[in-house]
């Protein structure tokens, strides 16, 4: 389960082919490609010209309607593997794939109900202007900070990686030269367009994923007269398990280990500071509730346009000898497991559908880094920067150009991981990634939201102590211990941290926070009345944050 969010990313090679047997380079891949870059770098020039303050630059003048946000938390939010990866485990084991793809949506009632419209009343540019808004500035920067970069980076390499193995099969080209490729785009999007081209960049990217899976879709359903009971009947009738395919499998055996992952992927969705960073580009908190509105509808028909091509694969793509190796049915797919959803493409639709969609996958990886190299970028700048160096003392033109050079920092960072990653087994990153999402950054940010008893000393021995415990139990688990450090048991049975660390981190804040005596503690908690007239309310939205 754990390379679902990455086995798209490391299948994309053979996405570079214009037929299975086929050696040359996708020419309509490439056209596509050029066609998409010739418009997101207009859509740039456009935004540049409108990217004048550090409020345009972080949140794109906090001019972007509720549905433009909903469509470009989409693009955030739903990445290469949510079509390839998440297919391919349909396509392999039925019901079991369609419980995980459950599990990526789950998060989004939490962000709607508990969290979108504090995030916008309370925050400014990063979501640690929230958790820092009643206690200790510059310790409290410093914890987020620590836990945003750490998600960034991780998520950055994971896109690289696979950016990377696409732009070096649809040229020609060298590794390390493709992933620069990549690098320097998203380093033009964001350094001269800021959140406004950032923005566009999703919502083009989103629009094309929506259309280019409900296209597949609909010409896969064709072939069953758009009758899903044919084609849950024929599926049944076509895979190797047979009825087994509708009921739980082996993925669902461990039930700590399901928990373990459901926690993470519902609580580290709240825990991403590029998905939380997107509620400070609308005008009110009204607008923000319609984000997510928007986006859990986008992203919820993605998720039912992804079942539905695994079911229709199982018939399509595994009664068809030329996409398996050697011609075998039943055996090893041509390019690896996670081509489901390209076999489906240029079975249905031929070479230029699977040339665009080809193009698709590639805008989808490079709208994500963008948006994580500017969630990474206002978290050097903003919270390290501007309030623990420079004390709140630094001039908006000091702070954008820190900001743009953080942004080409954390660009050469993400193509120097991407090339020294090339051919090491990342799929521990994806469990890193949502464990210390969901136990260091969810919990201190929900406890401030809501907790009036929360001290500065409790936020940050939580942070830490579910920051580390998230990156220790990766470490200890067959992920990391037996895959990549090759030893023959692990130390830690499971995947997934997040049934363990975030919890601890929980019991941290509690405890340490009702232990807590200081002076500090106590102009913390008498700041949590003044917090909760702002987050309900709104009064004081267009002023600074409190202190």
């Amino acid at each position: 389960m754990r390379t679902i969010l990455i086995g798209g990313l490391a299948a994309l090679p053979l996405i570079a082919r214009a037929d299975t047997g086929q050696s040359g380079p996708n020419l309509h891949a490439i056209g596509m490609f050029l066609l998409f870059v010739g418009i997101t770098l207009l859509i740039t020039w456009w935004a540049a010209r409108r990217t004048q303050s550090t409020h345009d630059f972080y949140t794109a003048g906090g001019g972007i309607s509720g549905m433009q946000n909903g469509l470009a938390i989409a693009g955030d939010y739903m990445s290469a593997s949510t079509l390839l990866g998440l297919s391919s485990l349909v396509f392999a084991k039925g019901y079991d794939g369609v419980i995980y793809v459950t599990g990526f949506f789950i998060g989004w009632p939490v962000l709607t109900f508990l969290m979108a419209e504090r995030l916008r009343n309370l925050g400014r540019y990063t979501f640690a202007d929230i958790v820092s808004f009643r206690l200790d500035q510059r310790r409290i920067r410093v914890l987020a900070a620590c836990g945003s970069l750490t998600v960034v980076t991780c998520y950055l390499l994971l896109q690289m990686v696979g950016a990377g193995q696409l732009i070096k099969l649809l040229f020609g080209l060298d590794y390390g030269v493709a992933v620069v490729v990549v690098g320097v785009l998203m380093l033009v999007y964001v350094v001269f367009g800021g959140m406004l081209a950032t923005t566009w960049v999703q919502i083009t990217k989103a629009i094309l994923l929506l259309a280019g899976g409900s296209a597949l879709m609909l010409m896969a359903l064709a072939q069953f007269d758009f009758n899903l009971e044919t084609l849950a009947q024929r599926a049944v009738e076509t895979h190797a398990n047979g009825w087994n395919i509708m009921g739980p499998g082996s993925m669902l055996s461990n039930p700590l280990n399901v928990a373990s992952m459901a926690l993470g992927l519902v609580f580290g969705l709240a825990g991403l500071p590029h998905i939380l960073m997107r509620f400070f580009t609308v005008p009110n908190a009204r607008e923000a509730r319609k984000s997510v509105f928007y986006a859990s509808g986008f992203i919820g028909f993605f998720f039912l346009v992804v079942c539905v091509l695994g079911f229709a694969a199982i018939v399509i793509v595994g009664t068809e000898p030329r996409f398996f190796v050697d011609g075998k049915l039943g055996g090893a797919l041509v390019g690896g497991g996670n081509m489901v959803a390209m076999h489906l493409a240029q079975a249905v639709g031929g070479n230029l559908f699977l040339g665009f969609l080809s193009a698709v996958a590639f805008a989808t990886i490079l709208a994500v880094v963008a948006g994580l190299t500017l969630a990474g970028a206002s978290a050097i700048s903003h919270d390290l920067y501007v309030t623990v160096i420079k004390r709140g003392q630094a001039s908006e033109a000091q702070e954008m150009r820190v900001s743009r050079l953080a942004v080409l920092g954390l660009g050469l960072v993400a193509i120097t991981l991407g090339i020294l990653f090339e051919q090491v087994n990342i799929t521990f990153l994806v469990g890193l990634t949502f464990g210390i999402a969901a136990s260091a950054n969810f919990p201190v940010l929900i406890m401030a939201m809501y907790w009036p008893g929360l001290t500065t000393r409790g936020a940050i021995w939580g942070g830490l102590i579910g920051l580390a415990s998230a990156l220790s139990l990766v470490i200890l688990s067959p992920t990391i211990w037996v895959t990549v450090l090759g030893q023959e048991k692990a130390l830690f049975p499971y995947d997934h941290p997040a049934l363990f660390s975030m919890p601890l981190a929980f019991l941290a804040i509690v405890v340490v926070s009702k232990l807590d005596r200081s002076a500090r503690a106590a102009l913390d908690r008498q700041g949590f009345a003044d917090q909760n007239v702002r987050a309900e309310t709104g009064l004081g939205i267009s002023g600074a944050t409190s202190h």
